[in-house]
């Protein structure tokens, strides 16, 4: 059979402009499930390709005609996308439709009006099943493995989008899991590879050609002393990329000789969530992390120049518009070389959306807006709106024109240059929404700013009864054409 796993994007992110932005941000890669499952189905032989719609723009015209079975894979921020695509698939082709992923496994039920067959959690020890017909059950429960050694490994050889860095899961799940977080409550219980077997996988990168690599474990320093291990083998045996990023916690920086070892072996970009200076609001979402552990990890980043992008979540119920401000001056002074401010997002399954969602404090059903970019609830210490607010002064203060060339004068003038091109997408983007808020009814911008509006006008029994919802709702049933 015809195979074709897809990744999909929202609308936003597939614009040509967003597509540039990103390449400063970071390198083209792509998500490792699709890669594992299709070829798991190559290796049974099947004919399979791999598109990401993040970095190119997929013929769907030409894949119906000969297609068999797409699998579409949803993270909550592309269900609305996934759910476009499979609707036009089954009014324009007779391929089946299987829809996994985060979201899918969250709201099973809501993906399987748009689907023949949902997969929730890991799909390695079903996806045979269904796409050959053994499986014929509407929602198929996939079990993970406890032995991740026995997993394939990824195979780059089926993605037909480009894609300039290789992804290594060395774990799945966290040993942590923050009130947010949906990838602790996908992947669970939390599990490690052998250090053998992730040693082989990075050989074969290399010896692919690849010179970037992410680590895209929750938290790859979460064992230090398997994290040291990998590191020693990695320095070796010569497995050096240009460069390789990874996400820690604060708490690595309580070892020096981790610090060492990751620079050495060249993990010089580290995603960091110190989320907020507030600690109530660290304990609300319980973080396990306390602000000394924050600046002890900035100063030892800045000491072994691995780059820190510094994660703050904004919104949290014990912060107001001071802590977010105080958070952002605080990332700055340590000299952070990426800003990823994260509006706090209810995903479907975690705790924050069974909170907001008995609070009635959810102001929007379309998925689409949950990216962490964008205001889904009301915040208790300011309207939707300030928070939004929020988020683009916490980019416009932390990417500076002057900013950029300091981080040269730091890490390299290369750097520098593609912090200035960040400063740049920032500010247009920031000043962008500001201006669909005013002048451009019918954007998500504008109907978050209008609620303001009418909230002030309405007496306090009212402003609860208040729920704003998207003219495209996402969890609309049944199939209907549409273009994409």
């Amino acid at each position: 059979m015809n195979v074709v796993f897809l990744t999909p994007a929202s609308d936003l992110r597939r614009l040509k402009l967003y597509r540039l932005g990103g390449r400063f941000y970071g390198h083209p890669n792509a998500v490792t499930g699709p890669l594992i499952l299709g070829g798991i189905l190559k290796r049974a032989g099947h004919n399979v390709a791999v598109y990401e719609e993040l970095y190119a723009n997929v013929n769907y015209k030409k894949l119906m005609k000969n297609t068999d079975v797409f699998c579409i894979y949803t993270m909550t921020s592309t269900a609305k996308r996934a759910y476009e695509i499979a609707d036009k698939i089954h009014a324009d082709s007779n391929a089946r439709v299987f829809i996994g992923g985060i979201h899918a496994t969250a709201l099973p039920l809501e993906a399987l009006a748009h689907a023949d067959q949902v997969i929730t959690g890991e799909g390695e020890d079903v996806i045979l099943d269904v796409v050959e017909g053994r499986n014929t059950e509407k929602i198929v429960r996939g079990q993970g493995r406890m032995d991740l050694d026995r997993l394939p490994l990824p195979d780059y050889s089926i993605l037909k989008t480009p894609c300039h860095c290789a992804n290594v899961m060395t774990t799945r799940g966290c040993t942590y899991r923050c009130t947010f977080c949906t990838t602790s409550r996908m992947f669970a219980p939390y599990r490690q590879r052998s250090v053998d077997s992730v040693i082989c996988e990075i050989r074969r990168y290399k010896e692919m050609g690849f010179r970037y690599m992410n680590f895209e474990d929750d938290n790859f320093t979460a064992d230090k002393e398997r994290a040291k291990e990998i590191c020693r083998r990695m320095i070796a045996e010569g497995l050096i990329f240009k460069e390789t990023f990874f996400f820690g916690r604060a708490d690595m920086a309580e070892d020096e000789e981790l610090m060492d070892l990751l620079a050495k072996a060249h993990l010089n970009r580290v995603l960091i969530g110190i989320e907020s200076l507030n600690q109530k609001a660290l304990d609300e979402i319980r973080k396990g992390q306390e602000l000394s552990d924050i600046k002890k990890a900035a100063e030892s980043c800045r000491r072994h120049k691995i780059r820190l992008i510094a994660s703050l979540v904004l919104g949290m119920d014990a912060d107001t518009k001071e802590d977010i401000r105080s958070g952002v001056a605080f990332v700055k002074e340590m000299d952070a070389y990426q800003l990823q401010p994260a509006v706090l997002t209810p995903y479907p399954g975690t705790p924050v959306y069974k909170k907001y969602m008995e609070e009635d404090r959810i102001v929007t059903g379309d998925w689409s807006q949950y990216d962490m970019m964008n205001v889904t609830f009301r915040p208790a210490n300011m309207t939707p709106w300030e928070l939004q607010e929020e988020f683009y002064r916490a980019v416009r203060a932390f990417y500076s024109f002057r900013g950029a060339f300091r981080i040269g004068r730091l890490f390299g003038w290369g750097y520098g240059v593609r912090r200035l091109g960040l400063w740049f997408f920032a500010l247009a983007g920031s000043k962008g929404a500001e201006f669909a808020a005013k002048y451009v009814p019918g954007t998500p911008y504008y109907k978050l700013r209008q609620l303001d509006e009418e909230e002030k006008h309405r007496e306090p029994r009212e402003k609860e009864q208040v729920l704003y919802m998207s003219s495209t709702n996402s969890v609309s049933t049944g199939r209907k054409k549409s273009g994409i």
